[in-house]
């Protein structure tokens, strides 16, 4: 079992590693530079290549089931769990099997809209806020417990 944190614009990077610590679980932190890497043993900084979706692929490449990956990348997260992972947003929003087919078609269609936008209009989003940290911390927790409880089965 592993954790892959998506690292570019990501708000919960300090969040996930005392989580990844406390769980003794592996933790890759992919960007394409700019962070600091951290003095925790089980967090590996992993700087990939400037371009278009290089975090992304190496993360897909390499998550699988059992792992926890987290992101606000939606074509990301199908991928992943395509594999097999857990995939959470930042917030703590889970993408699922279920709902993911939905996600994508909703960021199409707001992709659409915004080229459709002569005047380039519109909001940038709502902010992060505490409530979507401590959400994050609670789902994070959830999913390393049952990625652990999988694991522990399937040994068996």
């Amino acid at each position: 079992m592993a954790l892959y944190i998506d690292a570019d614009a990501c708000p919960v990077k300090a969040e996930a590693e005392r989580v990844a610590t406390r769980h003794k679980v592996t933790m890759f932190v992919v960007s394409n530079g700019g962070l600091r890497p951290s003095q925790t043993p089980l967090v590996e900084t992993v700087i990939v290549s400037e371009g278009a979706d290089v975090a992304d692929m190496w993360i897909a490449e390499r998550c699988g089931e059992g792992d926890v990956v987290v992101t606000g990348d939606i074509p990301l997260a199908a991928k992943c769990i395509e594999t097999g992972a857990r995939v959470l947003r930042h917030n703590g929003e889970r993408f699922t099997p279920e709902n993911i087919g939905q996600q994508l078609a909703m960021r199409d269609l707001m992709a659409d809209l915004r080229a459709a936008n002569p005047l380039g209009a519109g909001g940038s989003g709502k902010g992060f806020t505490k409530a979507d940290r401590s959400r994050f911390l609670d789902a994070l927790e959830r999913e390393i417990r049952a990625a652990a409880a999988q694991a522990a089965r399937e040994t068996r």
